[in-house]
């Protein structure tokens, strides 16, 4: 039984009391059912629409679930706040060996621009962490420095 016919249930048995609905007693009675009734009402909306907001969060979730499986490997960089200022300010960052490391000697470092986005893949053959930017994305391929293997980034389906 749902809430709205609990509530009208609860009405009929008040109206089956035989109190005469002028009375105080009568009016209090129909006061109480009227609001029971009304609060009922509410309650079922307020229901429908939660599941309403649930089938459209389930959609949005099959949405997302899709494009994490059209991005695959791309693994978008999280924000780190601790760069050094020195690279903030030149807008270079170093690029790193496959340990992660900046490597001693600086002569040796590649540096790439730093255009705001970084973007890390692994290599599916050898397993080679690559760091890129941009314009290497946008570009469509980089080549894996470790084994050579190709990468390409298909690029079509996002609105530039």
């Amino acid at each position: 039984m749902t809430i709205v016919e609990r509530a009208a249930y609860l009405k009929g048995l008040t109206e089956g009391l035989g109190v005469d609905p002028d009375s105080r007693d009568g009016k209090l009675w129909g006061a109480l059912t009227d609001l029971l009734s009304d609060m009922a009402h509410e309650i079922e909306d307020l229901q429908s629409g939660a599941l309403d907001f649930a089938d459209a969060l389930d959609e949005i979730g099959d949405e997302l679930g899709y494009l994490e499986e059209l991005t695959g490997e791309l693994d978008l960089p999280e924000d780190e706040e601790d760069e050094d200022e020195e690279d903030e300010e030149d807008n270079i960052v170093p690029f790193s060996d496959a340990d992660g490391e900046e490597s001693a000697d600086e002569e040796e470092d590649e540096e790439i621009p730093f255009d705001g986005v970084l973007y890390d893949v692994k290599c599916p053959v050898c397993g080679e962490e690559i760091t890129f930017g941009e314009d290497t994305l946008e570009e469509g391929s980089i080549e894996c420095p470790k084994c050579g293997e190709v990468l390409e980034f298909d690029l079509s389906g996002e609105d530039k």
